[in-house]
């Protein structure tokens, strides 16, 4: 279903905020706050996370965001990543879409128990709701997703 605007999420006071697409280039504001809506809340691809970066990126962000645990030497892994970059696209400016590399970043995949790749966690405010092992079709993705909306 194609939309004509889309839901940004303020980095600064978390309110929601509904952008026309074709106006996402004038460098929206917050309605409630005015702080901006850069780009970097927008984004229509995921956005790789490190251990130093997971803070930030995952933890702090206001909104929801689903962490790819992955490795690039798994099939699976590479199975699941354009599936993703779709969802990233379809749900730009309603939930952030991150990568962790976990052969590099094993501080982080300690911190949640990663086993099996790949793993999809899933936040909402910082907090971890709902986690989904394995490589699933787009379908399945998208009814965990409805977890974090």
């Amino acid at each position: 279903m194609e939309t004509n605007s889309i839901i940004m999420t303020c980095p600064q006071c978390g309110a929601k905020n509904r952008i026309p697409r074709n106006r996402l280039a004038e460098k929206p504001v917050c309605g409630k706050c005015r702080a901006s809506l850069s780009t970097r809340t927008t984004l229509d691809h995921p956005v790789e996370v490190t251990d130093q970066t997971f803070q930030g990126e995952v933890l702090s962000f206001p909104g929801s965001v689903v962490l790819d645990c992955w490795a690039p030497w798994c099939g699976p892994c590479r199975m699941v990543a354009p599936i993703l970059d779709q969802l990233a696209k379809e749900y730009a400016g309603r939930i952030k879409f991150a990568k962790l590399n976990t052969d590099e970043n094993q501080k982080t995949a300690g911190q949640f128990s990663i086993q099996s790749i790949p793993t999809l966690l899933f936040f909402k405010g910082g907090n971890l709701v709902n986690r989904q092992v394995g490589a699933l079709p787009k379908g399945e993705i998208e009814k965990q997703l409805r977890s974090v909306l």
